[in-house]
């Protein structure tokens, strides 16, 4: 019988009106789940207020209450495509609480923590929509105050699936919610932010304007270009003054193939002066949008730059990271981004009319003349040759001579790799690594140019290492509506199946009970998960039988239409007591469950020893220290000529023995 402690909230009514599902997130200062507006029939989001959170004098909960419920009403006058709508507010269990819009995807903080960073093109998309947003807010004198990837929702992409960010809806959620929960008086010295995201002037002053989310952001798009965030420590105070102490890291230092446009961007975003930021994310907005169309190409492709490597030396085609350019008619008209401009394409400078090699023969013949003279003939002929031989061996040397083979390097080890390739005298690069179900991690699984294929002597390799077999815990969605734990998973690359549901008596109807792997089980794309979900509590309610007899307990059950397992067990309680009972009472089964139950064996059997030619006051200390009641007949100072049970004879503790005294 599952026994796990359920959120008490999981399938109850709130005002009348919202029927809680299922339970989608908990935060530092609040809880979110899904809920089924039983009034207009739609789900909806609802986010409670931590108990912890509130004051807990009324005065102050009562001044916590009314500001949180101007603030809600700032926040549902907040319309933009990219804001999570406020539809309702109010309080339960004296907390106050919001109903919002249900986004169907994933935190930016889910997305991150699977893919660890982002590309430039993906970054950017999700940032300009993040910042769409929170400039809405700005223009309406709101400022968010906790702009961070868990308040960030990756709704899934119109035109693609859940890995199609470039196309996938944002929207920022918690406006205003951090400024509620300051105001409460009890909470009014805390800092709150959070760490790795706040600006520098909320750690020193706690004051805040529309410059503080501009910091916010940049360290938001800083994390989604690198993968981490700019400052760690043990404590969060240590975190905080970092911000204060030290200005943000080019994201090229961490990822050296971003462009200098995304470091510059960030940095303008995260100066430690307030006065050097954007003057709000509209402002900031401008600028992304700018930088995004100057990394764009007209054509959507990656385009290469030619290095010169030297005067005699053909140039070399190197790639270069490239920002894509979003075709406008593949997103929906609010999310849509600014069209690239289409750029005229740059003229090729002709090339001069005939070779170098033909114009100074010409200039020689020029200065030697042409009279016909032998001797001049002979000279001329001689230079010809001459320059003959410097052509074909020029022409071996840019056509063959300078070239050679690239070395195998697939299926080796990386260190293996390295060492080989400086024998040979080629350098290496590497490119991102991927998973392989069949290559351990930091092996060699592909190449650039391929073995045995043309490469410059001392060029450059481009490998391409394993990182192993793809292992990721598994999401504990235990606890969620069935829907919300099917998308969470196939959000995660797994395949959902649907196992018998079963009653459950903590659990709603609906919601998920448990999975086969367990979570946090560690399992790959493409593993097969079964959810089992609840079918509410059983309809018979297992009967109290501890302490009954075992016939009684048999009564019990048959006409309830469940079947008892007996096991019987050694005990000072009387024979065929029930001792245990599982299910216990209470609990909820289907008709023709087993009701498993302890019954006694009664106390261990105690050997009556001889007494008889004894003395029967002997006979009868003798008998008692045993524990067991004597009834004496006849003289009670004569001597014991009989005894009853005999002697040796095994009986329960406290039986009567008769003895016979003459």
């Amino acid at each position: 019988m599952d026994t796990q402690v359920a959120d008490t909230l999981l399938g109850s009514l709130i005002d009348g009106r919202y029927r809680i599902r299922g339970r989608v997130a908990r935060g530092g200062m609040a809880t979110v789940y899904t809920a089924t507006d039983e009034r207009l029939e739609r789900t909806v989001a609802v986010k409670i207020i931590h108990p912890s959170q509130a004051p807990e004098s009324p005065a102050r909960l009562a001044a916590f209450v009314a500001r949180f419920t101007d603030e809600a009403k700032t926040i549902a006058r907040l319309t933009h495509p990219n804001v999570v709508a406020v539809y309702d507010q109010g309080k339960h269990a004296g907390l106050p609480y919001l109903v919002m819009e249900y986004v169907r995807g994933r935190t930016l903080r889910d997305v991150l923590a699977e893919r660890r960073r982002l590309n430039p093109e993906e970054a950017l998309a999700i940032a300009e929509q993040m910042l769409a947003a929170v400039a809405a807010a700005h223009r309406a004198g709101l400022v968010h105050r906790d702009v961070k990837p868990e308040n960030v929702l990756v709704a899934e992409a119109p035109t693609g699936g859940p890995a199609n960010l470039v196309d996938s809806v944002v929207k920022v959620a918690d406006f205003g919610l951090a400024r509620a929960v300051e105001a409460s008086e009890e909470n009014g010295n805390q800092l709150m932010a959070t760490v790795a995201y706040v600006a520098p002037e909320l750690v020193t002053e706690g004051r805040a304007d529309a410059r503080t989310d501009v910091y916010s952001a940049g360290i938001v798009l800083f994390e989604m270009l690198t993968g981490r965030v700019p400052y760690d420590g043990d404590r969060p105070v240590d975190i905080a003054w970092q911000h204060v102490d030290r200005d943000v890291p080019a994201p090229s230092m961490l990822v050296p193939a971003l462009p200098r446009e995304l470091d510059e961007l960030v940095a303008r975003a995260t100066r430690r002066d307030p006065g050097a930021r954007p003057t709000d994310a509209g402002a900031l907005l401008s600028e992304m949008q700018t930088v995004r169309e100057g990394l764009s190409t007209p054509d959507n492709t990656h385009t290469a730059v030619l290095r010169r490597v030297s005067d005699d030396q053909q140039p070399v085609a190197q790639p270069t990271m490239v920002v894509a350019a979003v075709q406008p008619a593949q997103r929906p008209a609010w999310a849509r981004l600014p069209e690239t401009q289409a750029q005229p394409p740059h003229r090729r400078r002709a090339a001069p009319q005939g070779s170098a090699l033909g114009g100074k023969l010409a200039a020689l013949r020029g200065r030697m003349g042409g009279d016909g003279d032998g001797q001049n003939r002979l000279g001329i002929a001689a230079v010809v040759v001459v320059f003959g031989l410097l052509a074909a061996l020029g022409g071996w040397w840019f056509g063959v001579g300078r070239y050679t083979v690239a070395p195998q390097l697939v299926s080796m080890s990386k260190a293996d790799a390295e060492s080989r390739a400086a024998e040979a005298g080629f350098n290496l690069e590497y490119a991102p690594a991927r998973y392989d179900e069949k290559a351990p991690k930091d092996q060699v699984i592909g190449q650039s140019p391929a073995s045995a294929s043309r490469i410059l002597k001392g060029g450059t390799i481009t490998l391409t290492l394993s990182l192993g077999p793809e292992r990721f815990p598994l999401p504990d969605v235990i606890g969620k509506d069935f829907t919300l734990a099917d998308s969470d998973l196939k959000s995660a690359g797994l395949v959902v199946v649907k196992g018998p549901a079963r009653y459950n008596d903590n659990l709603p109807k609906g919601v998920v009970v448990a999975t086969s792997p367990k979570a946090k089980a560690q399992v790959k794309p493409g593993d097969k998960i079964t959810v089992v979900v609840s079918k509410g509590r059983a309809p018979i309610t297992v009967p109290q039988l501890v302490g009954k007899n075992v016939n009684d307990a048999r009564s019990a059950l048959a006409q309830l239409g469940l079947v008892p397992v007996e096991t019987y067990k050694d005990s000072d309680k009387p024979k065929d007591e029930i001792l245990g009972q599982s299910p216990a009472d209470g609990a909820g089964v289907e008709k023709g469950a087993q009701v498993k139950l302890d019954v006694s064996k009664g106390p261990p059997a105690v050997v009556v020893p001889r007494v008889i030619d004894l003395p029967c006051p002997q006979a009868q200390q003798q008998l008692q220290g045993l524990g067991f009641p004597v009834n004496v007949q006849f003289n009670p100072n004569g001597t014991v000529r009989f005894q009853n049970p005999g002697e040796n004879a095994q009986v329960p503790p406290g039986t009567q023995v008769t003895i016979g005294c003459l």
